[in-house]
């Protein structure tokens, strides 16, 4: 039988974690850790082929995993997009405000590259499978920020209680 510490304070069998997160802070928290390891991947020579990473435009070789068109530039705002998705995380709205930003974001860098793709004025250098990748993170950011609700166990004061 084990002793209990007096210096310690007395237990009531609560949950001492603290309030879950909520389904849209997951899910930016989430966004934000992909993008980080994304951003880091971008200047690893080994994920890159060729390893011809530039500054910006069109005349960066580097493709990421062989699809990507990626510069040092396109993976510095990977490595933002991330360290804002992981610091907002801990907030439900600031989460839901991340993901339909980023999402708009990412759907002006599809239309981006659909009209810039390629030409002279192409400071971010993207390529087909970029236009793809970009589409489905707006869409998929967009629908996060919309349809997952903001509910969380513990302070709904701050949260506003199921909000959208």
């Amino acid at each position: 039988m084990s002793r209990r510490d007096p210096a310690l304070p007395p237990t009531t069998g609560t949950d001492v974690r603290g309030p879950a997160r909520s389904p849209v802070s997951i899910v930016a928290l989430v966004f934000g850790i992909v993008f980080l390891l994304v951003g880091i991947a971008g200047f690893v020579p080994g994920l890159l082929s060729p390893s011809d990473l530039k500054m910006a435009g069109t005349d960066s070789d580097a493709l990421l995993l062989g699809l990507f068109q990626v510069s040092v530039l396109h993976n510095v705002v990977h490595l933002l997009f991330g360290v804002v998705g992981i610091a907002v995380s801990a907030r439900a709205r600031a989460s839901r405000t991340y993901l339909l930003a980023g999402g708009a974001i990412y759907l002006l860098l599809l239309v981006y590259g659909l009209v810039l793709g390629g030409h002279s004025g192409d400071v971010v250098p993207v390529n087909g499978a970029d236009n793809w990748l970009h589409a489905a993170l707006g869409i998929v950011m967009l629908a996060a920020g919309w349809g997952l609700r903001t509910w969380t166990r513990g302070s709904d004061a701050e949260l506003g209680t199921a909000s959208r």
